[in-house]
């Protein structure tokens, strides 16, 4: 079985260079590994190069087109390669030694009983073991009418529907069947869509004994009444317009009005306070939900139809004019305080 890490990456070199160490680290070593570079622009491209790691494989994209944009190039570039299962995260995610044997291990124990899940997904913690991206439980239910979620949890397996992209393990027959994350998305939303797309028919696992950290989580869910990065601000418009996608799409329609009246009472909140620019952030957002109705995509398309061009490399290749320095330092993987320094950077990933 050929296994593929892909992890995406968008300014922020250090965490990467955390992920990075602790994938080539795995006890089960990955057959490839690809990093999809979302037109960094941190000197991303210059850490990479100088890498010596085996079987990595750098795609930096000519433009940032979001977290969505950068999973779906991901996927499909893994896909293409001709893996077996694609083993997604992103830059700030550091899994255990033995995160992906774990994983493969629970994939071969739910073959032995003939179930062939639609991912599997590790369990994610804080840096101070908070518990976080934590997925939906899948309550269908069995023959007699019972929900059959704790079939499986003698083994540290639950059943899972809405989860995300944080160290998921996708099979190729799951890409084959559902296709892509949709690309529009941007950012925020994509790995909900996808994961209750793929899991229509059939659930996805999380593995407990499958750990990961997910840095700079400690702040909680998406938020924007929270939000205290003014760079981000506006990329709620996308968070707002996918709730209600989302709700539209998997949900019945009093999903969906509960979810644009949740979107108003928060817009009503902010004009209250007398912040203008983040209620008509929201507004927008329940606007473009409207005519927002995006098609998904076959995992064999061309990567051209992101509308972006690709340039591919491995560690060790230099840039024409640049002189790489004579010694590369990683950051210490057990170091995650680096994150507190780098909260006010906008990720993109």
């Amino acid at each position: 079985m050929k296994v593929t890490a892909v992890i995406l990456t968008y300014n922020r070199k250090d965490l990467l260079s955390q992920c990075l160490d602790a994938v080539s680290r795995q006890s089960r070593p990955c057959d490839e590994i690809i990093v999809v570079d979302n037109a960094s622009t941190d000197g991303t491209e210059q850490m990479l190069r100088q890498l010596s790691l085996p079987n990595v494989t750098i795609h930096r994209l000519s433009e940032n087109i979001g977290a969505s944009g950068g999973f779906n190039a991901g996927f499909r570039l893994a896909y293409q390669s001709g893996t077996d299962q694609v083993w997604m995260m992103d830059d700030d995610v550091i899994p255990a030694e033995d995160a992906l044997e774990q994983l493969l291990k629970a994939d071969r124990l739910l073959a032995e009983k003939a179930i062939e899940p639609a991912f599997l997904l590790s369990t994610a913690y804080t840096e101070h073991g908070l518990v976080t991206n934590a997925p939906s439980i899948d309550q269908r239910p069995n023959r007699i009418a019972y929900e059959n979620w704790p079939l499986t949890l003698e083994h540290g397996i639950a059943p899972v529907r809405r989860a995300t992209f944080v160290s998921i393990l996708v099979p190729r027959r799951t890409l084959a069947t559902y296709g892509l994350p949709i690309a529009s998305m941007f950012i925020w939303g994509e790995d909900t869509e996808y994961t209750l797309r793929i899991t229509e028919h059939a659930p996805g696992f999380v593995v407990g004994s499958s750990k990961v950290v997910h840095l700079r989580q400690e702040n909680g869910a998406i938020d924007i009444m929270a939000e205290r990065n003014p760079n981000r601000v506006k990329y709620h418009r996308h968070y707002v317009r996918n709730e209600v996608f989302v709700a539209r799409k998997y949900y019945r329609p009093r999903r969906v009005v509960i979810s644009v009246l949740h979107q108003c009472k928060i817009a009503l909140k902010l004009l209250s306070r007398g912040d203008f620019n983040k209620a008509s952030v929201v507004f927008r957002g329940l606007l473009e939900s409207g005519p927002f109705y995006p098609s998904t995509e076959a995992v064999d398309a061309p990567i051209a139809n992101l509308g972006v061009t690709v340039d591919s490399y491995t560690p060790g290749s230099s840039i024409a004019g640049w002189e790489p320095p004579d010694q590369l330092t990683l950051v210490d993987l057990c170091d995650y305080h680096f994150s507190r320094q780098t909260m006010g950077s906008v990720n993109l990933t």
